[in-house]
């Protein structure tokens, strides 16, 4: 069950990766390159906004599971470039490097940094749960803001004409991101039932979603824990804690 698992989520991450790659190739030759000013209409500027607040916390994970700040700031440079083609290929790279035992629990240990620089106490004068709060508030205000300032400004967004090439191609690489999104809170959540409610959530209201999920599970830590155990679900907490110390 557990290779088939890891099996599916590489197969899942490799047709997204293929997806985008091919959406992205067909919309510069068809339509051009995108860093055109007629293209930002008010309701693309959102869309983007809204992609680069979701790809938020897959940048802080990146940054968590990469061993030097070198290597992480590289990766977070190709996500804010290439968005979910990055996120796709470095999920694919994670997944190739689990060992036969890791493949019984490949979400989790796709998740869990293997270097030792996690493995202390939180002796920071702020606690980062607490920044982390305040961010995703405020990032999750400031998608709502851009959302209702859109829509009393320039009316719905299902109008034909917004629909670009571009526009397009924007929305799948941003879908294909929530689908990262969506299989993690999948794990996180314990029931099925929760997780399809938060995943449609996220599909419909994107990064304010995203935003007020990682809040509601940043509330379930103290100020003084270390910030990377909201990727877990709580039952893999009291294993990650020791997982940072041993590795």
């Amino acid at each position: 069950m557990a290779t088939s698992l890891v099996t599916v989520l590489r197969s899942l991450f490799a047709v997204l990766a293929s997806v985008m790659l091919i959406t992205l190739l067909y919309t510069i030759f068809t339509d051009g390159l995108p860093f055109r000013l007629d293209l930002l209409t008010p309701w693309m500027a959102a869309t983007l906004v809204d992609f680069y607040i979701n790809i938020v916390p897959i940048a802080a994970w990146f940054f968590y599971k990469e061993s030097n700040w070198i290597s992480a700031a590289l990766w977070i440079i190709l996500l804010a470039c290439f968005g979910s083609l990055t996120t796709c290929g470095y999920i694919l790279l994670q997944l190739m490097k689990l060992s036969t035992k890791e493949s019984e629990d490949p979400i989790y240990y796709v998740l869990l940094c293997h270097s030792n620089k996690y493995g202390v106490v939180n002796k920071h004068k702020h606690s980062p749960v607490l920044i982390a709060r305040v961010l995703f508030s405020a990032l999750g205000l400031l998608m709502l803001g851009t959302l209702l300032y859109t829509l009393f400004t320039d009316g719905s967004p299902f109008r034909k004409e917004l629909f670009t090439p571009w526009m397009m191609a924007t929305l799948i690489d941003f879908y294909i991101n929530v689908t990262a999104l969506s299989v993690w809170v999948a794990y996180k959540e314990s029931s099925w039932i929760s997780a399809v409610v938060w995943i449609v959530l996220l599909i419909c209201f994107g990064s304010i979603t995203t935003c007020v999920y990682i809040i509601l599970q940043l509330w379930q830590l103290t100020s003084q824990d270390p910030i990377y155990l909201v990727l877990f679900k709580s039952g893999d907490r009291a294993e990650s804690r020791c997982e940072g110390v041993l590795i």
